[in-house]
């Protein structure tokens, strides 16, 4: 385990969008999230996963994609174009920190925002490097899944039958190295214990393989 990471809140433009980047010392990577309709930088669910992986000597970016009063809208709320475009505008705003310019990037998303994260990561296939999503809805990546390049691991709950076979549906679908973990006895949210843990483990195991050739850990 790392030391504990340095937190900076930052804003990414043009939008104005406000973000915590939290870097710890000899970081191997640096991992950008997407959150779900209805939630925030704040998600506690996010924030739990993200202290977890800087426990793991990763950075993350948490940042809103939506502005309240976008929130609201749920045009915006499923606008999936938009909220990869904003991604992507993170990806950018990252770069001009120096703690975090040079480290390989990989994508979290929960729910709606991991059909968010794999469409950036279709529109960004030289910078994103790895992807996973947490009870996620990446069947709304549509025809952007076919040109995801970057190792993709979609975990969902036991209890989430739904968004099991949606996922299932999606991972058909992706062309890149891949994999679905079913977390048994786990519902949508992963509220059960220890749940949200196994996803940090895996989601941890995943990005150290997939941006290891770039000194993640």
């Amino acid at each position: 385990m790392s030391a504990p990471a340095k937190r900076t809140d930052i804003e990414i433009p043009p939008a104005g969008l406000p973000g915590t980047l939290a870097v710890p010392e000899d970081a191997g990577g640096l991992i950008v999230f997407a959150h779900g309709s209805g939630s925030s930088r704040l998600s506690p669910r996010n924030v739990k996963v993200a202290r977890g992986l800087n426990d793991w000597g990763l950075a993350t970016l948490l940042f809103d994609l939506l502005h309240p009063a976008e929130a609201a809208d749920r045009r915006k709320v499923f606008d999936i174009g938009l909220q990869a475009e904003r991604i992507e505008h993170a990806l950018d705003r990252v770069r001009c920190e120096a703690s975090a310019a040079a480290l390989p990037i990989g994508l979290f998303g929960a729910s709606t925002g991991a059909a968010a994260a794999l469409t950036a990561a279709s529109r960004r296939p030289l910078q994103v490097e790895a992807v996973v999503s947490r009870g996620g809805r990446p069947d709304l990546a549509g025809a952007a899944l076919a040109r995801v390049t970057a190792p993709t691991l979609l975990i969902v709950g036991g209890q989430d039958e739904i968004v099991i076979e949606l996922n299932r549906w999606a991972l058909a679908a992706l062309a890149c190295p891949k994999r679905l973990e079913i977390v048994p006895g786990a519902g949508h949210l992963f509220e059960e214990p220890g749940k949200l843990e196994r996803v940090i483990a895996l989601a941890a195991a995943w990005f150290g393989e997939y941006l290891r050739s770039s000194g993640a850990p």
